[in-house]
């Protein structure tokens, strides 16, 4: 699921990316406008996306080891 909501996440940002510099919105132009219907579940997507992603900066790497007693 991680890998995932950064993918998505990607893709918001490389879009905001290219409005900021082009002022060009990919997503509005694949979808016909930034209202539309498909625009509209992209932006949210990127949005629960971003949710998502706010686990990893607070998620310990080490938690996924798993500590067997008395093996080093």
């Amino acid at each position: 699921m991680d890998k995932v909501a950064l993918t998505i996440l990607i893709i918001g940002g490389l879009n905001w990316g290219s409005i900021g510099i082009f002022g060009f919105d990919i997503v509005g132009w694949i979808f016909g406008g930034q209202l539309t219907a498909g625009s509209r579940i992209v932006f949210v997507l990127v949005a629960i996306a971003a949710l998502w992603c706010i686990h990893l900066l607070f998620h310990d790497e080490d938690e996924k080891t798993v500590h067997v007693a008395g093996v080093k």
